[in-house]
């Protein structure tokens, strides 16, 4: 059959016509597909027209299947349940709408703000597993840009995001801290002015994280390279260098539950102060995935939540 041909004959055409040929006549076929009398008539009008041989034949007022209607819809239904299993095949393949959604997040949000979406989506929907992966800001963008990841939860302070294909949910504000061990002696009476610590030794994150921008950003404002004595790739060892005494660091607020009885936490100065915006990252071609409409619901959830008084 000639290509031109095949573009006449629609999806929607072979759908009325099957379920012409269940219901039997074209006042039921339009009440079920809610559609006049007049478009379901047209409909297999055309189809005939389309297929080039005669399918009905008129007795009285009422349309009869003719032998070649009977084999066209053999294989209406098998082409009708091919193209709905290769439908679901792409979309499979594309990650979207499975029970099961890919979230990058970074190491910091793993003590409370992840936990608590995971626990909102399975409220939601309780059959969808959440594949976790954690890493650098920078590593988690590019996986989502992959399409290795559905959806991350990033630092926005210091990414570039194209809004033009990515969709961002805002969840809160962080504020940086320095981070000291517990054994050093401070000034708590003022905040910290980075300048006073130019002896100090220091941990950071690897370049690529998050933390580590903004640690760049202050010491370039304080006008010096702090002596860096280790990198490493998470905030967890950061912090656990920090409490052992290897050197003092600039961590984000949100570990602060953690952290506050084994390391000595001052507020920045004035000059210094910084805020990590954190947000959900989807792509915006996939903001009808269900799972992912679930995510953005929980997380404009989570979000309120840490507005209201106590949250």
């Amino acid at each position: 059959m000639s290509h031109d041909i095949l573009s006449e004959i629609t999806f929607r055409k072979l759908a009325i016509f099957m379920t012409f040929m269940e219901k039997g006549n074209i006042a039921r076929t339009a009440e079920a597909l809610a559609l006049s009398g007049v478009s379901v008539h047209r409909a297999l009008h055309t189809l005939e027209e389309n297929v080039r041989c005669p399918l009905f034949v008129h007795k009285g007022r009422t349309l009869m299947p003719l032998p070649a209607a009977w084999t066209l819809l053999e294989y209406c239904q098998e082409v009708t349940q091919l193209m709905t299993r290769g439908l679901e095949e792409a979309r499979k393949e594309a990650g979207v709408g499975q029970g099961r959604l890919r979230v990058g997040t970074l190491y910091s949000l793993t003590l409370e703000t992840v936990p608590r979406l995971i626990m909102g989506m399975k409220l939601r929907r309780p059959e969808l597993e959440m594949a976790l992966t954690m890493g650098s800001n920078e590593t988690l963008l590019h996986m989502l840009d992959a399409g290795e990841l559905d959806a991350i939860i990033i630092s926005l302070s210091e990414a570039q995001i194209d809004r033009n294909s990515l969709e961002v949910l805002p969840l809160f504000h962080d504020d940086i801290f320095l981070a000291a061990p517990a054994s050093a002696t401070l000034n708590m009476s003022a905040p910290a002015d980075l300048r006073d610590y130019r002896q100090q030794k220091f941990v950071s994150l690897a370049e690529g994280f998050a933390t580590y921008a903004g640690f760049q950003e202050a010491f370039h404002i304080a006008g010096f390279e702090p002596e860096i004595v280790t990198r490493v790739n998470d905030i967890f060892s950061m912090l656990s260098l920090v409490q052992a005494g290897v050197g003092f660091t600039l961590m984000p607020g949100r570990m602060k539950k953690v952290y506050e009885n084994s390391v000595q936490l001052l507020k920045l100065a004035e000059p210094y102060q910084m805020q990590q915006l954190i947000a959900i990252v989807f792509p915006r071609n996939r903001e009808h995935d269900p799972n992912l409409l679930a995510l953005a619901a929980e997380g404009r959830m989570y979000a309120r939540s840490l507005q209201e008084p106590g949250g």
